[in-house]
């Protein structure tokens, strides 16, 4: 009988488990896709005074979630995605489900979410690529994307390894703005953190340890993982 029970409690807690993993995959991958070139573009030096302003305002905006409550964003994202406001209106017009309370939408808060998360270490390793290695990729490849992807991606593969882990991470331990986008949908937007804070108010203290436990175990694999990535950035001059 007590086998059983540890059975359900454990079954219980694997399932918002796999949901917050794979949301964690879905949005690092996309993160990779998108926030690299984004990243590139804005260490990137330019004469321009108005294309510097631009970036200057962009990384600004990129940034706004390491200050605002994710109750706010979560807010906002909610009504972009609603049928009645914004994306999600445009959406129901054309005959597509609202991405409010669905996997999607969850990934899209999470790309915003954990945009700075990302973008920020892999910056930080592009402007630290020498001047030299651009012009000699200039000289070298006439095709910039494949100057960018044979030439200066590898100077860069430390910092976008270290803004995965860290994006990965971040999104794993999402509470505000998963709550406010996906709500609690049992596998589909129920994820580990939205799982623990059902238990605890249900007093369901067994299922609260398992899937407490189970997100320290793997914040600690984690933070090994990151501090292990972080000893080859390249030390300040």
């Amino acid at each position: 009988m007590e086998t059983s029970i540890l059975a359900q409690h454990w079954s219980a807690a694997l399932l918002p488990l796999w949901v917050s993993l794979k949301l964690a995959a879905v949005t690092t991958g996309c993160l990779l896709l998108l926030g690299t070139p984004l990243a590139y573009w804005l260490a990137r030096g330019s004469r321009h005074q108005g294309i510097r302003r631009i970036k200057l305002l962009l990384m600004g905006i990129i940034a706004l979630p390491l200050i605002l409550p994710p109750t706010v964003l979560g807010f906002y994202l909610l009504l972009l995605m609603s049928p009645n406001f914004g994306l999600g209106h445009w959406l129901t017009a054309h005959g597509i489900p609202s991405l409010a309370f669905s996997f999607t939408g969850l990934v899209i808060g999470s790309i915003v979410y954990s945009l700075p998360f990302f973008v920020q270490p892999v910056y930080a390793q592009f402007a630290r690529v020498p001047r030299s290695v651009f012009e000699a990729a200039s000289l070298l490849e006439p095709r910039p994307y494949r100057r960018f992807l044979l030439a200066i991606l590898p100077q860069a593969r430390v910092g976008i390894l270290l803004g995965a882990l860290v994006s990965f991470a971040h999104t794993i331990g999402e509470f505000g703005v998963v709550l406010m986008i996906g709500g609690s949908i049992s596998g589909e937007t129920k994820v580990v953190s939205i799982a623990i804070y059902e238990q605890v108010e249900a007093l369901s203290y067994t299922n609260a340890h398992i899937l407490s436990g189970l997100l320290i175990v793997l914040a600690l694999l984690l933070l090994t993982l990151i501090a292990a990535v972080s000893r080859y950035l390249p030390k300040p001059l």
